[in-house]
């Protein structure tokens, strides 16, 4: 297991080090940082001076040279409107975007486990050809129009929950977390739920599917001809076997909602990573664009990983060499 992980850390690594020239590289082509940063009304010479101190009058390959000596050290540079280590600045914003995601998580697989199990158990039942219909629209539906939906009945309309922004903070370890309290968790409701749709309806119908093909399967039969109850046969040999591969998405949709929370943070003025990376982008921050993407590959990567092992972990004939072929 340990060559496993350190094959996978110098992996890692090579990801990590083409990311950040692809990335690097394409922001470089994407307009001048000065010519937002600095007044309109300023002259050439004051232009000339905000350049130099950001570092922007060097050639594009000194100033990647000087980016990688500095991400060695753990600096991936200086924000260029919020003058502080980009890295800071994300690690702020970041406990917004996880507790945002984990909570889309845990609603998407406590609400799309059951549900997928009953349609695969009843499959021609009333109740589980509305629950397969409900789950194409979570696919279908636009993420901004169901967020906006979201807001105008239970925020305008009902008045049941705030409308944006983030609610009272609580430490936890050290992390500011919303979710730890009543009035925070109100804040953080909407956001989560308009977050968690896509994800229900994925996990609804790949529990579904699992279901239908386990149950043919002999091991199930052989199961219900000892005469073992349905809530053994399906607590303990059925739900096992079928978690095999829920694990593997639930991991990697985990990534996927932290990276593209764009969106809804948007919406819902939630104050995470992706309300602060559109707005960066907007005003060519280029070391908080560089910095956020470098710390999402890396998530992707540490949530894979830790994928690869929970699955060898499950299934035993699964050994983690051949995960890596």
């Amino acid at each position: 297991m340990t060559v496993y992980i350190l094959r996978r850390l110098a992996q890692t690594a090579l990801v990590l080090a083409v990311t950040s020239l692809l990335v690097f590289g394409g922001l470089y082509l994407v307009g001048d940082p000065v010519e937002i940063l600095v007044n309109p009304s300023a002259d050439q010479i004051e232009k000339e001076r905000a350049s130099k101190a950001l570092g922007l009058d060097k050639p594009i390959h000194q100033q990647y040279v000087s980016f990688i000596a500095g991400a060695f050290t753990g600096n991936l540079g200086n924000s260029f409107v919020y003058a502080r280590p980009a890295l800071e600045v994300i690690f702020e914003r970041m406990p917004a975007t996880l507790e945002l995601a984990f909570l889309a998580m845990v609603i998407a697989v406590a609400l799309g486990i059951p549900l997928g199990l009953y349609a695969g158990l009843r499959p021609h039942s009333a109740g589980a050809k509305f629950i397969m219909a409900a789950s194409i629209l979570g696919f279908s539906l636009p993420t901004f129009w169901v967020g906006l939906i979201l807001i105008m009945v239970f925020a305008v309309q009902l008045g049941w929950l705030p409308s944006t922004g983030r609610g009272p903070t609580t430490d936890v370890f050290g992390l500011q977390l919303s979710i730890f309290n009543v009035e925070g968790l109100r804040y953080a409701l909407l956001p989560a739920i308009n977050l968690a749709l896509f994800k229900l309806s994925l996990i609804i119908r790949l529990t579904r599917a699992q279901v239908r093909e386990q149950s043919l399967l002999d091991y199930i039969k052989f199961a219900r001809a000892k005469g073992l109850s349905d809530r053994r046969v399906i607590g303990v040999h059925l739900l096992k076997n079928i978690m095999i591969p829920l694990i593997t998405v639930i991991g990697l949709e985990l990534g996927s909602v932290i990276a593209f929370a764009v969106v809804t943070e948007t919406i819902f003025a939630w104050p995470g990573m992706g309300k602060l990376v559109i707005d960066s982008i907007f005003q060519l921050d280029r070391p908080i664009v560089v910095a956020y993407l470098l710390v999402v590959v890396f998530m992707f990567i540490l949530i894979n990983l830790v994928v690869d092992l929970m699955y060898s972990t499950l299934d035993p004939r699964v050994r983690l060499t051949d995960l890596q072929h």
